[in-house]
């Protein structure tokens, strides 16, 4: 135990099939590690696990699959928690750090569907599900005729009311589906340039409390610099846009080399109005370059289109 004096390290995580394969999968990186610790699952229940049925997008606050797992990191009941950082309010609370992004996933959503349906070619007054206000924005904005229903539950649960015919379509994040191996329901990988992914769709993220040297010590290893970058580029393009509510934002990074590019739309709830971006600079100035694409984003549009959104 050279990195630090830990006899055991407590993941806490959600208790969804997804939120227990990421946290294994933390878990196995960690016993990898040569002197590791052993590592123990925390389940915990969140917000968003308890409220079933209302759309996130009409729930009070943000980070509903957050909060109470980093209230059990405060409070020493966790060590580590795991979650999927897309989730994460992209300011962390007082006292908690990240020091690990793992690389990142897929990154795309993924149609689930009929072998052969796109969603160029699914009928007019097809329903769709997805609860993602950047989802049901950009499926208004491509296929207008399309009627897009909220959809909740964890990944299985909402495959399944596919399966049950509930709908005929789902929309859902590719890393998702891929990591519970039910690549089987993907019918089409939707276009970056189309279907902009949620900000830091795809990448898992590893929180601390600020301080635990002795369990960061552990954690660092795992970051993957790439995807740091991208993700914080990411975040701070939502984090300058959102302003304390839910926004149909999308936006991607791709970092080559030393150099990150990073493009961003914003989309008005009914698809009609779209402001779209790209810019790219040096990846260690990866927050500025995403600060600097929202600013760029309001100036041409965004700022109109957020403003209706927020008095609707």
């Amino acid at each position: 135990m050279s990195k630090g004096e830990k006899s055991l390290l407590r993941i806490g995580t959600r208790a969804s099939r997804l939120a227990l394969w990421q946290a294994e999968h933390v878990a196995g990186l960690i016993r990898s590690l040569a002197g590791a610790p052993p590592v123990q699952l925390v389940t915990i229940k969140t917000a968003g696990d308890l409220i079933q049925d209302t759309p996130l997008s009409k729930v009070e606050g943000k980070g509903f699959f957050t909060k109470e797992i980093e209230r059990a990191l405060l409070d020493g009941s966790v060590d580590i928690a795991v979650h999927s950082l897309k989730d994460l309010e992209t300011t962390l609370p007082e006292g908690l750090v990240l020091p690990a992004i793992l690389e990142r996933a897929d990154p795309r959503d993924v149609l689930i569907g009929s072998t052969g349906t796109s969603i160029e070619n699914l009928p007019s007054g097809a329903v769709v599900g997805t609860s993602s206000l950047r989802r049901k924005a950009l499926l208004a904005h491509w296929r207008p005729h399309l009627q897009i229903r909220d959809l909740r539950g964890n990944v299985p649960t909402r495959i399944q009311k596919y399966v049950d015919r509930e709908y005929d379509a789902l929309v859902l994040a590719a890393a998702g589906v891929q990591r519970l191996g039910m690549e089987e329901y993907i019918a089409q990988f939707l276009p970056l340039d189309r279907m902009y992914p949620a900000v830091s769709q795809g990448a898992v993220a590893v929180q601390t409390r600020e301080g635990d040297e002795a369990t960061i010590a552990w954690i660092s290893p795992l970051d993957h610099r790439h995807t740091r970058s991208a993700t914080t580029a990411e975040r701070a393009l939502l984090r300058t846009l959102e302003g304390g509510c839910q926004v149909p934002v999308g936006g991607h990074a791709i970092v080559e080399g030393e150099k990150l590019q990073l493009t961003a739309v914003i989309c008005s709830l009914d698809g009609a109005t779209v402001v779209e971006g790209a810019i790219s600079g040096r990846a260690e100035n990866c927050e500025e370059i995403g600060a600097a694409l929202a600013e760029d984003l309001l100036s041409r549009g965004g700022a109109a289109i957020l403003k209706g959104i927020r008095e609707y």
